[in-house]
């Protein structure tokens, strides 16, 4: 049994969700998702909740279950909080700077980075080292985060790069005479 998936996700005022052609849709302040529903899982939008079960006993089903209840809790978490990731940059003459749907990186190599801001997501620099990635889509926003911090990820000896607030670093000793 999963622990996880036995719990319905409660839908807050202001959201309604509903289930048409094997889509479940919520709709919220922010905007709207979707989630491609399983065969293996049934759910049931009620008054103020969602439950979702497994539709058959097989081992697929209990496997899909509780990873689908989360899908279904971050539909409706998206839609009426949203979803922050912030990044921040280390290292001398690293910085960054939104540029309307763009996002320009100047991160030590002899070219500045320009990063294309995907549709759904908005990227502010409130100073030169710091980016905050916001969006509805906590999936998406997270692999803008991974595909801006790819570009220069954390060295183990100076911590430079481009790090999650938050991340540790494990730090190494440099060479000794």
């Amino acid at each position: 049994m999963s622990r996880i998936g036995k719990r319905p996700v409660a839908v807050p005022s202001g959201v309604t969700a509903e289930i048409a052609n094997g889509i479940l849709s919520v709709k919220g302040p922010k905007g709207t998702l979707t989630l491609t529903m399983r065969d293996e899982i049934s759910y049931v939008v009620e008054d103020g909740s969602i439950s979702v079960q497994p539709a058959n006993a097989t081992k697929q089903a209990r496997a899909f279950w509780g990873m689908q209840r989360t899908l279904v809790e971050n539909l409706v978490t998206g839609v009426t909080q949203g979803y922050t990731k912030v990044l921040e940059i280390t290292g001398v003459g690293y910085r960054a700077n939104a540029q309307g749907k763009n996002l320009k990186l100047q991160l030590g190599y002899s070219h500045d980075v320009d990063f294309a801001v995907p549709e759904g997501i908005e990227i502010k620099t409130p100073d030169n080292t710091t980016v905050e990635i916001s969006g509805i889509d906590k999936q998406k926003v997270g692999q803008v985060a991974a595909e801006i911090r790819r570009w220069r990820k954390p060295e183990p000896y100076k911590g430079k790069g481009i790090k999650y607030r938050g991340e540790y670093i494990f730090r190494k000793e440099g060479k000794k005479k």
